[in-house]
């Protein structure tokens, strides 16, 4: 069972670290994706991190800030978020696919319950 966890309040340029937890083995076998859902907004990609880790890919509005990452025994895939802005204010999600970097949520199969991330000015 996936399930992504970590959320709360935080200031304007501040982090957060945001973990995804799942069965073991599972990220071994899946590429794992991080989206973000803004209220009244469509849930939208934010980056992913390929089976073996070596991999990562973000989307622009993140790049820099954001850093996906997975512990040694890869049971843990982790988002740090940094320099936050009120427009991260959002539910983050964690999900799986098959193929690196896979950008659409189209392409996620598995998805866990969402962690909200609120970002006070």
């Amino acid at each position: 069972q996936l399930q992504a966890s970590g959320g709360g309040l935080v200031q304007v340029g501040g982090s957060l670290r945001l973990s995804c937890t799942a069965s073991e083995g599972t990220f071994t076998m899946y590429v794992v994706g991080w989206f973000q859902q803004a209220p009244g907004k469509e849930r939208e990609f934010v980056g992913s991190i390929s089976r073996s880790g070596g991999r990562t890919f973000y989307a622009d509005s993140v790049q820099g800030r954001f850093t996906i990452s997975k512990d040694n025994a890869k049971t843990t895939v982790y988002l740090q978020m940094s320099n936050l802005r009120p427009e991260d204010t959002a539910v983050y999600y964690c999900a799986l696919a098959r193929k690196f970097p896979s950008a659409t949520r189209d392409e996620y199969a598995y998805w866990g319950q969402g962690t909200l991330v609120t970002v006070s000015s």
